[in-house]
């Protein structure tokens, strides 16, 4: 019987793509790389020093201070450019009165975290929002949700984590707990299904059906 739901923000309850990808693309012009937005989708999801590292070869000093950079815009303009996932509120909604215990379990530092839930008052939902650290420690998907399990006191087979993209997947199998991915955020074509996801679902409705079977 599942009781606690951990939920991945970014693609999964909000839609951040504006934010983050001007932010990058403000990093990288700093640094000298002109990039079109649209080929910074891949930065939605991940630890962002990983990111830097892997999409553009940065060591990690040049990574740590693209993160510099990308948090001068972020912190004061990005921050909000997004918005809630349609029918995600609704969602969250109906689990909250059906009992359940609602957790963030994000990548994204818990300073930034917070307020974007607050703006869009969804923050009354959950009893825990936590992410990483802004040093960069707890930046990794299963160290996030395992914090999260022990702040909660919560039981692995009694938990789920709810993503859209591989690292959610990943993590939660490396934390011990079983897994839904959903597709209406930032996964490529097949990325759920290759990282083992233990279900799938399309839209929000679908994921909150697919949860009451599971009760």
């Amino acid at each position: 019987m599942i009781k606690y739901l951990l939920f991945d923000l970014d693609g999964t309850i909000t839609d951040p793509k504006e934010g983050i990808t001007k932010s990058v693309q403000y990093a990288l012009s700093k640094l000298g790389i002109e990039e079109n937005c649209e080929n910074l989708l891949k930065f939605i999801g991940p630890p962002l020093l990983n990111s830097f590292m892997d999409f553009y070869d940065f060591d990690k000093e040049k990574a740590e201070l693209a993160i510099k950079y990308y948090r001068e815009r972020y912190s004061t303009i990005g921050l909000f450019e997004n918005s809630a996932i349609e029918g995600i509120e609704e969602v969250l909604s109906k689990l909250k009165e059906a009992g359940f215990v609602l957790a963030i379990a994000t990548s994204k530092p818990t300073h930034f975290a917070i307020p974007i839930c607050e703006k869009y008052n969804l923050d009354k939902y959950f009893d825990l929002i936590l992410g990483s650290e802004l040093d960069g420690t707890r930046s990794k998907k299963s160290e996030v949700i395992l914090e999260v399990l022990n702040k909660l006191n919560a039981i692995p087979n009694e938990s789920i984590m709810i993503g859209d993209r591989m690292h959610d997947i990943i993590g939660a199998k490396e934390a011990g707990i079983k897994s839904i991915g959903v597709t209406f955020g930032y996964a490529e074509d097949g990325e759920l299904e290759e990282s083992g996801a233990d279900f799938i679902v399309e839209s929000s409705s679908e994921l909150l059906s697919c949860i009451f079977k599971l009760i």
